[in-house]
């Protein structure tokens, strides 16, 4: 083996880790919104954001970094910041009322929605395995869902759905805008911001006092969101999503244990069989992008 061939393989193991690691933080980060306890979902929205703006913040004055945004790139912040902030405040609302594995997995649907809205906002085309791959997913996601009258989780599973549309179409407008050549912590900064100005309101009018150890969980899930956020930008600096992307479906994991161990959740079995059809979805697509390749 070529001392290059070592260095690559370096870098790919790094960027496997990173994403292992980011997706224990964002798992670390739904459980602890999830233990925070009987607290509006717009104010944990709106906590969660806020480390994440001083985080965000703090990069530019380091960097000594100006806040401007081109005019050609405002639009796409925009709708960045309010698809990202819609499938935020979903996501939450799913997680208060969903098992932990459950949540993450409807929220991970969000690359399958990129395809899809990849189409018209990016005049991208996709592959027959991605259409098929998208359509398997979704009668996954069906069995996590489980449409019928009598399921009391069918409206959080349903507003779960749309946080993983509003991820996916959150990461098109990213994806437009790194194409821009716009820089990450300007999205992020910006991102946090409008997040928290949306919550505000409901913090101002609706504030529920909370106990020191509930502002406590929710400072972690912002470091914890902080942490996915730094892991999965350095892991696909390492290596290309298509080497990488399919450990972050560990995520699900990260969250079903959280939930058994702290929570004594077990997913029913067809959510099980939900998580295996979508996570072998996505496994098989990162496979033939690697044969591909």
């Amino acid at each position: 083996m070529k001392p290059s061939d070592i260095g690559k393989l370096n870098n790919h193991v790094k960027g496997i880790l990173c994403i292992i690691a980011a997706a224990a933080g964002f798992s670390l980060m739904t459980f602890f919104v999830r233990i925070s306890g009987d607290i509006p979902t717009m104010q944990k929205v709106f906590f969660r954001n806020a480390v994440a703006l001083v985080i965000a913040v703090t990069t530019l004055i380091v960097k000594k970094e100006k806040l401007y945004i081109a005019k050609g790139n405002r639009f796409d912040i925009l709708m960045r910041c309010l698809f990202g902030t819609s499938g935020l405040i979903a996501n939450f609302y799913a997680i208060d009322r969903l098992d932990l594995s459950d949540a993450n997995m409807l929220n991970k649907l969000s690359p399958f929605f990129a395809i899809i809205m990849s189409i018209p906002i990016l005049k991208e085309k996709p592959s027959k395995t991605d259409i098929g791959a998208t359509v398997i997913a979704f009668i996954g996601a069906l069995l996590i869902v489980r449409p019928s009258g009598n399921n009391l989780q069918l409206i959080p599973a349903l507003v779960g759905l749309y946080g993983g549309f509003g991820a996916g179409l959150a990461y098109v407008f990213v994806r437009r805008l790194g194409k821009k050549g716009e820089r990450t912590s300007v999205i992020v900064l910006c991102f946090s911001l409008f997040s928290c100005l949306v919550a505000l309101p409901y913090l101002i009018f609706d504030y529920h006092h909370m106990e020191a150890t509930q502002l406590l969980y929710l400072i972690f899930a912002g470091i914890a969101a902080a942490v996915g956020q730094f892991g999965i930008t350095s892991a696909y600096k390492f290596a290309p999503a298509k080497d990488i992307s399919v450990f972050d479906y560990t995520q699900v994991i990260f969250a079903a244990t959280w939930g058994l161990i702290f929570l004594g959740e077990i997913p029913v079995p067809l959510s099980i069989a939900g998580y295996i059809i979508i996570i072998g979805v996505a496994f098989f697509r990162w496979y033939l992008a690697r044969k591909k390749a």
